[in-house]
């Protein structure tokens, strides 16, 4: 392993976190509604998870859902039902104004993030195809160790920054006025990402 392999690995991380999923519209939500600290709090979560899915993969935990189908779909069942949850309670709070009483402590914003990145077992399957195409074959267990710790530090560092990009004033007050559509957008974009990772391969 070479720095031309941590490079490749981290574009390709950059374009995956960066894609509109439910990861990132839980975070920019979480950070406009709850503040910055809740902001950080959820990316933590997200972070941690999503490098842990790439350290599952690296130590071969695709080859269990390959060999049992069951696990797989168990899952991601469980996955696409708490998205679908998570958006039905967006679909139902967007009309009501956002109060001191609504936002959810930090430590809440965090077990949520992790949740959701927990609950979607394509994260390692992605993984483990961008291993196999990046790296390669053979490494040992401190290289396996640098590339968790190496994602763990790209996603922290991605979701920092858009905490504190959306929890300016400005970005709060935009989405104060425009609450009601943006919630019930966000509901119905997380509801199809779990229907199309409940019934997608």
């Amino acid at each position: 392993m070479d720095l031309t392999h941590i490079l490749a690995f981290n574009l390709a991380l950059a374009a995956a976190i960066a894609s509109p999923g439910p990861a990132f519209l839980i975070s920019v939500k979480t950070t406009l509604t709850a503040g910055r600290r809740a902001g950080l709090a959820v990316g933590a979560g997200l972070g941690l998870m999503a490098a842990l899915w790439t350290l599952a993969a690296l130590m071969g935990l695709e080859v269990i859902f390959t060999a049992f189908p069951w696990a797989y779909v168990a899952v991601k069942t469980i996955g696409a039902l708490y998205l679908m949850y998570v958006a039905f309670g967006m679909w139902q709070g967007a009309r009501e104004p956002l109060a001191p009483t609504d936002v959810k402590p930090a430590h809440h914003a965090f077990w949520q993030g992790l949740m959701i990145n927990l609950m979607n077992p394509k994260s390692v399957l992605f993984a483990a195809a961008v291993l196999v195409v990046i790296f390669p074959a053979n490494m040992t267990l401190l290289e396996k160790g640098f590339i968790f710790a190496n994602h763990l530090v790209i996603e922290l560092i991605f979701y920092s920054l858009l905490a504190f990009g959306m929890s300016t004033a400005t970005a709060r007050a935009a989405y104060l006025r425009a609450k009601v559509y943006l919630d019930r957008i966000a509901a119905v974009v997380l509801s199809a990402l779990g229907l199309r990772l409940l019934f997608g391969k």
